[in-house]
C-alpha cells in the first residue's frame, strides 16, 4: 500500500487498486507515456522490464477499450499494473521509445482491436493478413468473420465471397424477470 501513496504523490493517477498483492493504479490515457517513463526510471520503484500489454474491449462502455501495461521490478521483487481507457478514436502514445518491447504487443492490439498508438514506427497488421478488413477480437465482430474462403469444384480453386448476414447485431439481457 506504500507504494501507492508514493506513486499519487509523483504521478496524477485517477484511482489506484491494491487486491491480493496486486498493485494497479488507473491513468487518463495522455499520462501513460511519462508515467511509464518515471516508473522505469525512478530509482524508488525501476520497473525496468514490461512484461505484457493486453487489451480489453468493454463494448457498451463510453471508453470501450482499455490498454494493461504489466510491469515488474526486479530490483524491488514487485509488480504494477497501469490501466488506461480509450474509446475507438483516441490514441494512445507509443512506449516503444521507455520499453523497446512494446513494439509488437501494441502492433498486436492494433490487429485485434483497433486501438490507435501515436508515434508507433511501424504500426501494422501482425497476427491477421495485410488486407483483413475490422478487428476480430472485438465484441461485435460477428464469430463468422465478413468473408469467406471456400474450393469451388468447378472452378478448380478457391474462391473468396462475402457472407451475408441475415440480422444485425442484437443486444440480449439475460435478466431473468423473476
Amino acid at each position: 500500500m506504500k507504494i501507492l501513496n508514493e506513486l499519487n504523490q509523483i504521478i496524477p493517477s485517477i484511482a489506484d487498486n491494491f487486491c491480493k498483492s496486486e498493485k494497479s493504479i488507473f491513468l487518463v490515457h495522455n499520462q501513460v507515456f511519462f508515467t511509464l517513463s518515471c516508473l522505469k526510471h525512478h530509482l524508488n520503484y525501476q520497473f525496468c522490464i514490461l512484461s505484457c500489454i493486453s487489451g480489453v474491449d468493454f463494448l457498451y462502455s463510453k471508453y470501450r477499450f482499455s490498454v494493461v501495461y504489466e510491469l515488474l521490478s526486479l530490483t524491488f521483487n514487485s509488480r504494477l499494473r497501469v490501466k488506461t481507457f480509450v474509446n475507438e478514436i483516441t490514441p494512445i502514445n507509443s512506449v516503444t521509445n521507455v520499453y523497446q518491447n512494446a513494439g509488437w504487443w501494441e502492433r498486436e492490439i492494433w490487429d485485434l482491436y483497433g486501438v490507435y498508438f501515436k508515434n508507433h514506427k511501424d504500426l501494422r497488421r501482425i497476427l491477421t493478413d495485410y488486407g483483413f478488413e475490422g478487428f476480430p477480437m472485438r465484441k461485435d465482430y460477428p464469430l463468422s468473420g465478413f468473408i469467406e474462403l471456400r474450393y469451388d469444384q468447378n472452378k478448380k480453386r478457391i474462391i473468396v465471397e462475402t457472407i451475408e448476414l441475415s440480422q444485425e447485431f442484437r443486444f440480449f439481457s439475460f435478466e431473468s424477470s423473476w
